[in-house]
């Protein structure tokens, strides 16, 4: 197949998933194209190196990557966001010319504006597309708090909510990342015979094979790596880290983002000793990072449509053959329980992640290495790259051959 892939991430932004099906599908023979912007995730400023402009192309790998113009942006301004948003989704759109070289369009709908160029293909007779849908919109958007404010919140839905359902009934094939997701999907318009529950995979410089049993005396080394955002609910972490400390407790936040500074702050403010940050990393190396950790934190806040998601970070975590200790509730609580690969506690309550640390920093190293290679055999069974590919690459030529059409 020719497939072109329409991502407004793409590396050297650490948002490894399209890359990795685009070397994946090619080295299955296909021949792949990527649309995407200039890099500046998440700090919303361009990367050194690049220079906006009109278009660019970049050969790595032999995948050509094509670069659209965006307004960099990632910040809580809920103005500059969509702008952002839609920036790429117009600027995408005009690179028409792309999509009339493949035989189908494959979309990473981190946000679902990267579908508007292919559902306007579409519509004038283009190519098929295969959305990729990785957070539920509009939900994300006025669950977060840069849209304030009940009528902002009604306008954005209600504007969004008859181009959303547009989208999925014109695309052949539609992609969940949880089961709560895929059902609200069909829920929302998503033709159920087409639409399908894909798990996302680990980053795979990210895995390790081998666990190292912690230590026998009571602590918990736990380890937060990821965007440090307002959506992570890493204050929450923090209060109960704190809290926690004289249980040989300490937490390591690892990256960047927009909540960061006000972090340190409430670190300062409680005198959280045991509270550390450290700055992000190449992918290669948190291999590194998850070995010298007991547990990974994979938090958010409690909102509806978070219940239907299940963060990559999660399988990143599993990968690595480390521990879980999560807050996310719905698909990811109900997995981390029923499989017994970590701990869980309520989102958004200090006090009773406060209580999962306690309970980490007092389980034996036998407890740990039993969740460790629990949650390792998970990722093999369910979660991993290559089982990822070859179901997306299985839809994407059902989509390219017309026995899944959208209209």
């Amino acid at each position: 197949m020719r497939v072109l892939i329409v991502s407004q991430y793409y590396p050297p932004e650490a948002v490894p998933l399209p890359a990795d099906l685009a070397q994946g599908l090619a080295a299955r023979g296909h021949q792949v194209k990527v649309l995407t912007g200039f890099p500046n995730y998440p700090a919303g400023k361009v990367f050194p190196g690049y220079r906006q402009r009109w278009r660019s192309v970049e050969n790595h790998d032999a995948i050509e990557i094509h670069r659209v113009p965006l307004f960099a942006d990632h910040s809580q301004n809920a103005l500059k966001r969509m702008v952002n948003y839609f920036s790429f989704a117009f600027s995408s759109a005009t690179a028409r010319r792309l999509s009339r070289g493949a035989d189908v369009v494959y979309v990473y709908a981190t946000q679902m504006t990267a579908g508007f160029g292919p559902w306007v293909w579409r519509i004038t007779g283009g190519r098929p597309y295969v959305l990729h849908v990785q957070d539920l919109w509009p939900d994300s958007i006025v669950g977060s708090s840069i849209v304030a404010g009940s009528f902002k919140r009604r306008a954005v839905s209600g504007s969004l909510g008859p181009w959303l359902r547009s989208s999925y009934r014109r695309a052949s094939g539609v992609i969940g990342i949880a089961p709560t997701m895929v059902s609200t999907l069909v829920s929302r318009g998503a033709p159920e015979e087409r639409t399908h529950l894909v798990y996302n995979w680990a980053d795979a410089g990210e895995a390790v094979e081998t666990v190292l049993p912690p230590p026998a005396s009571p602590r918990a080394e736990i380890v937060y790596a990821g965007n440090v955002g307002d959506m992570q609910d890493l204050g929450t972490a923090v209060r109960a880290a704190h809290a926690a400390a004289e249980a040989g407790v300490t937490l390591t936040i690892v990256g960047d983002g927009v909540a960061k500074d006000d972090l340190r702050a409430l670190v300062d403010e409680l005198g959280a000793d045991n509270v550390r940050f450290q700055e992000s990393v190449p992918r290669e190396r948190m291999a590194e990072i998850y070995a010298r950790a007991d547990y990974a934190l994979v938090s958010l806040k409690d909102i509806a449509v978070f219940r239907g998601t299940i963060p990559s970070k999660f399988q990143a975590v599993l990968s690595a053959g480390v521990p879980v200790i999560s807050t996310v509730q719905g698909d990811v609580r109900r997995i981390v329980e029923e499989s017994r690969v970590g701990l869980t506690a309520d989102a958004e309550s200090a006090t009773s992640l406060e209580m999962a640390f306690r309970s980490a920093a007092e389980r034996s190293s036998v407890d740990r290495a039993a969740m460790a290679r629990r949650g390792r055999a998970l990722y093999d069974t369910n979660f991993s790259r290559e089982s990822g590919v070859a179901r997306i690459e299985e839809l994407l030529s059902a989509a390219a051959n017309g026995t899944s059409r959208g209209r």
